[in-house]
């Protein structure tokens, strides 16, 4: 009975336990996959807009970008991203003749997590735009309307739906890669794991507690994605 009650009191969110800790990194965890994956989504249409319509230079530009984030491990990414973006600024900086900075853990964590989901997205948005049928498109030509138009009203409502798998795919993605960001020094819910094991040494206590966290994110989110699906997906035929 001691034992469950010390095992309880470690978990407590209050000291003496690490319960706070771990919720407190399971929010950092989650408002930086929110900030990476809206960063993310501003780059993919970017990146898909200009794989479909830019010249050449751009496509082959694109192209690069998006298969050398898919090709290389997400750590060495972030890890050089972060140190050498920050010593690629500061260098910026002193060459202007000011001081150097020393960058926002959060910040690097959502930028850099954000170029990498970017590359992702793009591929997922572009597929989603080659999915909507020509048709469509071409009508809402002969009926005038202007580029921006026709995104809004004919584009976006159609690739939501084609786009929302590889989207919740990406969102699943990010909340784990998240735990990455631990090698840079930022506390989320794997440092704050790691932090809260290595003080007490109850290991498999406050992993299986990270894992039911991470788990309970997933679930939620599983039910978001299901709901929106179902929203866009209104009216469509549903496959025998």
């Amino acid at each position: 009975m001691s034992s469950a009650l010390s095992l309880l009191e470690l978990l407590s969110p209050y000291p003496p336990g690490w319960g706070g800790v771990l919720l407190s990194g399971a929010l950092s965890t989650i408002a930086i996959s929110l900030g990476a994956y809206g960063i993310g989504i501003l780059i993919g249409f970017a990146g898909a807009l200009g794989k479909l319509t830019g010249g050449r230079p751009l496509v082959i530009a694109l192209d690069l970008y998006t298969t050398a984030v898919r090709a290389i491990p997400e750590l060495i990414l972030i890890v050089g991203l972060y140190y050498a973006g920050t010593d690629g600024i500061n260098r910026v900086l002193l060459a202007a003749g000011l001081p150097p900075i020393e960058i926002n853990g959060f910040v690097a964590a959502v930028t850099v997590l954000g170029i990498v989901q970017g590359a992702y997205m793009t591929e997922v948005l572009r597929g989603a735009i080659l999915a909507i049928p020509v048709g469509q498109i071409e009508a809402a030509k002969a009926f005038g309307m202007r580029p921006s138009l026709r995104f809004r009203r004919i584009v976006l409502p159609a690739l939501i739906p084609n786009a929302l798998p590889g989207l919740a795919n990406l969102w699943m993605s990010v909340t784990k890669d998240s735990a990455l960001i631990a090698v840079v020094g930022y506390q989320e819910l794997a440092l704050a794991t790691r932090l809260a094991a290595g003080n007490t040494k109850h290991y498999f206590l406050f992993f299986f507690a990270a894992a039911l966290l991470y788990l309970a994110i997933s679930l939620v989110s599983n039910v978001i994605f299901g709901s929106l699906e179902l929203r866009f997906r209104r009216g469509q035929a549903k496959n025998a």
